[in-house]
Parts: C-alpha cells; sequence; structure tokens
C-alpha cells in the first residue's frame, strides 16, 4: 500500500506549452504508427468485406491532423485526442468486425501514455485507468448483445496479425522511449552524483584525497578486515611557514602540489597518500608492518629532499617529517592517528628531517 500511497501524494509540475521531450517523441511515434494502421485496415477490410469503409479513412486525417499540431498542444490535449482516435476506432471495429480481432487491446497504449505523462496528476492517471477499464468492459458486453455488421472471411487472421503487430510495436517504442528516458536520467543522477561525491572527498589544492575522505578508507579496512596488519605515517613540510613567509603564498601552494605530485608517484598502488591539512600529509599502508612502513617513508623522506624545487626563478628544497604508528589490533583507528602524531611530534623535537616509528 506504500508504493500506492506515495503515487497518490506525488507533485506534478505545472503544465506549459511544451511536454518532456521523450513524451512528446514517444506520442508522435504511437500517432505515426496509428496513421499507417489506418491505412492497411481501409485495405484489408475493403478487400475482405467487399466494403470500402471511410471511417479508416477519416481517422487517418484525423491523426495526421494530430501529428501536425502536437507541437502547438499540450501533452494534455495531445494525448486525449490520441486517446479519442483509438476510443472511436476500437468502438467502430467492435461494431462492425466483433470483438475478437483484439482492437480493443489498442486501449493499453492509452493507458501507457496517461500514466508517463508527468503533467497528469495522480488522480487523473487513476480516473484514465478506471475509465479505460470500463469501455473495454462496456465493449466485452456489446460485442455479446450485438453481432458484427461485417463479415472478415478469409482475410480474419491478416487483420488480427496487423492488430497484433501494431499494438506490439507501439508499446515497444514507447517503453524504449521511456525506458532511455528513465535510464538516462538516472545515469546522469548517478554520475553526478559520483562527482559531487569524489569532489567532496578531494583536496582542490593537490588534488589528493582529503582527510574525511582518508578516514572513510582506514576505517572501512579496519572493520572489514579486522585481523589484517597496516601502517599509518603523518608527514609534515619542515618550515613550511618559512617557505610561505620568504616566497609568499603562491610558493607555499607550489610547494604542496609538487610534493603531492611525488607522494602519488611514490605511493603508487602499494598505498594510499591524503592531504591530512595545512603542510601535513597522511599515508596509509595496508598490509605492511612498522618495519615495512618505515623503509617506504624514509624513501619518501629521501626522495623529498632531493627534490629541486624552483619558484619565479627562486631555488630551494625543503625537508619533511614523518610519525609512523602500527595497528595494535586494540586501539582504534583514532588512536593509532593519535600516536602517529605524537611521534611526528618526537620527530620535530628531535631534529626534523626524519622518519619516527
Amino acid at each position: 500500500m506504500k508504493f500506492l500511497l506515495d503515487f497518490l501524494h506525488q507533485k506534478t509540475p505545472k503544465s506549459g506549452a511544451e511536454g518532456s521531450a521523450y513524451y512528446q517523441h514517444a506520442l508522435c511515434i504511437n500517432e505515426k504508427l496509428l496513421a499507417a494502421y489506418f491505412v492497411f485496415c481501409f485495405f484489408v477490410l475493403g478487400i475482405s468485406t467487399h466494403h470500402w469503409a471511410l471511417e479508416p479513412v477519416v481517422l487517418f486525417v484525423a491523426t495526421v491532423a494530430c501529428i501536425m499540431n502536437n507541437n502547438r498542444l499540450n501533452p494534455q490535449i495531445s494525448t486525449f485526442f490520441y486517446a479519442m482516435l483509438s476510443v472511436v476506432w476500437c468502438l467502430w471495429c467492435n461494431w462492425f468486425v466483433g470483438w475478437h480481432y483484439s482492437t480493443h487491446l489498442l486501449l493499453l497504449p492509452v493507458l501507457m501514455l496517461s500514466f508517463f505523462n508527468i503533467y497528469n496528476p495522480p488522480w487523473l492517471k487513476i480516473t484514465a485507468c478506471i475509465l479505460l477499464f470500463v469501455f473495454r468492459m462496456f465493449l466485452f458486453f456489446q460485442s455479446n448483445i450485438i453481432s458484427p455488421s461485417l463479415t472478415m472471411e478469409g482475410a480474419g487472421i491478416v487483420f488480427q496479425i496487423i492488430n497484433s503487430l501494431v499494438l506490439f510495436l507501439i508499446l515497444s517504442c514507447d517503453a524504449i522511449i521511456f525506458s532511455s528516458s528513465i535510464q538516462d536520467t538516472e545515469r546522469k543522477l548517478r554520475l553526478d552524483n559520483q562527482e559531487l561525491h569524489k569532489e567532496a572527498g578531494t583536496d582542490v589544492l593537490t588534488q589528493l584525497p582529503n582527510r574525511r575522505s582518508m578516514i572513510d578508507v582506514m576505517e572501512r579496512f579496519q572493520k572489514t578486515m579486522p585481523h589484517e596488519v597496516f601502517s599509518v605515517a603523518i608527514a609534515d613540510i619542515d618550515y613550511f611557514k618559512k617557505v610561505n613567509d620568504t616566497y609568499g603564498h603562491n610558493c607555499g601552494d607550489y610547494t604542496l602540489k609538487t610534493l603531492a605530485a611525488l607522494f602519488r608517484k611514490l605511493a603508487g598502488t602499494d598505498y594510499s597518500v591524503c592531504r591530512w591539512g595545512g603542510e601535513e600529509f597522511c599515508f596509509f599502508m595496508p598490509g605492511k608492518n612498522i618495519d615495512e612502513a618505515w623503509n617506504a617513508m624514509f624513501e619518501v623522506c629521501n626522495e623529498v629532499k632531493k627534490t629541486p624545487l624552483s619558484f619565479e626563478g627562486k631555488d630551494f628544497s625543503v625537508t619533511i617529517t614523518i610519525g609512523i604508528e602500527e595497528n595494535d589490533f586494540r586501539s582504534s583507528m583514532e588512536d593509532i592517528l593519535e600516536q602517529a602524531d605524537k611521534k611526528l611530534y618526537m620527530g620535530k623535537i628531535s631534529g626534523r628531517d626524519r622518519v619516527v616509528m
């Protein structure tokens, strides 16, 4: 019942002069198929019954007029005209050739169009469903009371095939158009959400993952692989304030971006790195014990020291200090990071440019 209540309470946009492009496309396809169908029916009925009825011709002309005026009419009016064409045709066929040729099934596309029209409020969609059901039952009882006026002779099978073919073509086209539109919308939403999620978890300056993103990764790893060893390291650029004060904040940004690119290159697929905040970076090394992590961070420390930096003709270099902590299988991620930060502080007060474990 919940889905029905949600359906009844959904809001509908205000109808304008133009409908949804996909809906207009589906309606136009339906009308073109219906117009071609009326032409075939004119010849099939005329040849088989020797009665060249004008009704299919009139409905063909009316359908063509609807097609030509689709862009000028709002979706409700266009759908109403299409529904009337289908209703009149079903009524006429039921009266003259009988129930057994399935012309009444052409009411199904009308029902589909009614429900997929985003401008139709829920009560109108339900009303359309009820009215179409009542009309179909009326046709059934009418066919049991009144005998058809025309005899199809040997062309009844052909007429049945044409009716079934047109119905399946219309429903298939509608299903393709509507499902494609829904899938395209969902695909775009998912891509947009992925992009937003990526932006929310990415540091704007360095394009590395940010602190929140890295914490999510580490906590997820600790939760899903509680018995797996890992190490974390926090690195800080030594005397970074001096770089900013001496060469300017643009140079500071250049330094951060250069080191971020270096860290990303050294990490590869072996471990992860993020900008922790300010001039600090965090390294997450799954599968590495503290000795293996020390080797990796020692390489990072040396590579930073060897990397020449040049900004607006001014050459300089920097060093980093790193604190490492290993998972002890008892502490929370917050406590492990706190221990790594304490070791970073120990490295700072003991001379910088070193890795402390």
